[in-house]
């Protein structure tokens, strides 16, 4: 590994520092009651160089959805994209992994959850329509996968496609929220076998 490489990559872990160590912050004392002086002296660095990596505190918030979205997006590539299932049993499979990869991705940190949820939404109306756009965005990605069964014949011809996504949606922020109050991996693992039951026996074809 060259100088350049390791210079690389301790700028990379630093950044991962101060993200990590924002969102101690933001979820212990709230996002508006947190200052700059609070994330750099719990992270024992100084202001200028936080700045060196953000603009401010809100750009954390900006680059954790960036990520966010970005891993989500990688979880539902390839075998797992939206045209990628032709039988119910391939849906199955497919929705299995799909869960098994969002849990990983969404339950692996309550913080993110209770940031994101509690405190994003109150900064400031960008933000906020931001954090609604990420909803009116799984919502589309979720009726994708819908809409291409009820088209192959492996779901119901006259599923509501729209409102179911946004049910199994609501479904899947009622388990993050009640990881808050119970964080727990099995819990989180029966839930997703829970609501893959209900969605094959209430949306498959007959």
């Amino acid at each position: 590994m060259t100088a350049q490489d390791r210079r690389e990559r301790q700028k990379e872990e630093l950044q991962r520092d101060i993200v990590a160590t924002a969102f101690e912050c933001f979820a212990e004392t709230g996002y508006h009651q947190t200052g700059i002086a609070d994330i750099a002296s719990r992270l024992g660095i100084g202001h200028g160089t936080f700045y060196r990596y953000f603009a401010n505190k809100r750009d954390i918030l900006d680059h954790v959805i960036s990520d966010l979205v970005g891993r989500v997006v990688s979880a539902l590539a390839d075998e797992n994209r939206p045209d990628a299932a032709w039988t119910l049993e391939d849906y199955r499979r497919q929705v299995a992994r799909i869960g098994d990869s969002l849990i990983d991705v969404l339950g692996a940190d309550t913080r993110m959850t209770r940031v994101l949820l509690f405190e994003a939404t109150t900064v400031d109306a960008p933000l906020r329509d931001r954090m609604f756009g990420l909803l009116d965005f799984a919502r589309e990605m979720t009726a994708s996968y819908l809409r291409h069964g009820v088209d192959v014949g492996y779901l119901r011809p006259d599923l509501d496609v729209r409102n179911t996504a946004v049910a199994i949606n609501g479904a899947i922020l009622a388990m993050l929220l009640e990881d808050l109050r119970h964080p727990d991996g099995e819990s989180r693992r029966r839930f997703s076998e829970a609501l893959q039951h209900l969605m094959y026996v209430g949306i498959s074809a007959p």
